[in-house]
């Protein structure tokens, strides 16, 4: 009677899971890839695992607080390490619907791939799409960070304007100085050119003009 009973039970349970039947999820592992030389065998414990998580994301779900590991069913597991899986209601003798399993997963995508060492590529539910990861919080707050960038910019700006302070006064000097050698050599050139005539004036030949001589200079040698 109990081997009737048993027999009866898995007949019920294959039915339930079955490839594309209604609420049953494919999932598709790529450890291999993932993990190259590290890789893990997937055999029954692995299975267990696996379920053991659909069950406690389940649980976080409202009026499922009572999933147990045994309601959730694999079934065409490969080689490939590819299956299908299905979340049962004992009571009803039915799948959970498919809205309410891909809701627990969707909540709980992370903590099942960090457990298989996967992620969302190389753990793939194909019919329960991608999520984001949620933000992470910065250990620094935000208008700290803010105050410092603008911080970096008023110093950087103070820096540069007292650099162009100084090398505009440089250029300024420079071209003061300049002007200044420039007239004094001018005036050099000046006085040079002056005293220069005035020698040739005084001392050509050694002639006094008459014109330019008084009478009492006149009369003196007589």
């Amino acid at each position: 009677m109990l081997w009737l009973l048993f027999f009866l039970v898995t007949v019920i349970r294959a039915e339930l899971c079955q490839p594309d039947a209604e609420n049953a999820f494919k999932v598709r592992l790529s450890i291999r890839t993932a993990l190259g030389d590290k890789a893990y065998v997937w055999d029954t414990n692995e299975e267990y695992l696996f379920r053991a998580m659909v069950a406690f994301s389940m649980r976080k779900v409202p009026n499922r607080e009572t999933t147990e590991i045994s309601h959730v069913l694999l079934c065409n597991v490969t080689q490939r390490v590819s299956f299908w899986f299905v979340v049962t209601d004992p009571s009803k003798n039915h799948t959970l619907p498919a809205n309410e399993v891909q809701s627990a997963i969707r909540m709980n995508r992370n903590r099942i791939n960090n457990v298989f060492f996967l992620n969302d590529q190389t753990l793939e539910f194909l019919k329960i799409p991608s999520t984001l990861a949620p933000p992470m919080d910065p250990s620094v707050p935000i208008w700290i960070i803010i105050f410092g960038v603008i911080f970096c910019i008023v110093i950087v700006a103070t820096t540069l304007l007292i650099l162009s302070g100084i090398r505009q006064r440089r250029r300024e000097n420079k071209g003061s100085s300049e002007v200044d050698d420039i007239e004094d050599k001018l005036e050099n050139m000046d006085t040079i050119t002056n005293s220069t005539r005035c020698d040739s004036l005084d001392m050509k030949g050694g002639h006094i003009n008459d014109v330019f001589m008084t009478e009492d200079e006149r009369l003196t040698p007589l």
